[in-house]
């Protein structure tokens, strides 16, 4: 394992571990690969993969997590499934959901998303709860009481 200690502003995450990103979908390769070629500046040393790119004094600095959001936010606007509670953190729980509801043992997830603690990981999973999930469809109105 690797702790990062060489962003220019000091910025680590708050477990200090290193986050996994799977590239399971050949067209996720595919988008990476192209962005690496074409889009990236290539006239730096810098290992992060995401860097400021145009011709500002941030260029070749690893892209932030506000710069990050104001993109998605671009991105989703762009192809017209721009919501509110739509950022790259909800893409984050939304996953953890998913593959809670799938079936991945909490302990498994818990790793998986780099928590610390079992109650970082409850966070996710609680809102996965079936009886939880139809109260609250309920409550807005989705479903009719029985």
């Amino acid at each position: 394992m690797r702790y990062r200690t060489d962003h220019p502003k000091g910025v680590r995450t708050k477990s200090r571990h290193e986050r996994v990103v799977d590239l399971h979908e050949p067209e996720t390769l595919a988008t990476l690969s192209k962005y690496m070629l074409h889009k990236r500046p290539t006239d730096t040393n810098e290992t992060c993969i995401f860097l400021v790119g145009g011709k500002g004094k941030r260029r070749c600095e690893p892209l932030g997590y506000h710069a990050l959001v104001k993109l998605f936010t671009r991105h989703c606007e762009r192809i017209g499934i721009r919501e509110a509670w739509m950022t790259p953190h909800s893409l984050r729980h939304t996953h953890a959901t998913r593959m809670f509801e799938q079936g991945m043992r909490e302990l498994t997830l818990q790793k998986r998303l780099g928590h610390a603690s079992p109650d970082s990981t409850r966070v996710y999973t609680r809102v996965s709860d079936p009886i939880v999930v139809a109260e609250y469809r309920q409550a807005l109105g989705y479903e009719e009481e029985k």
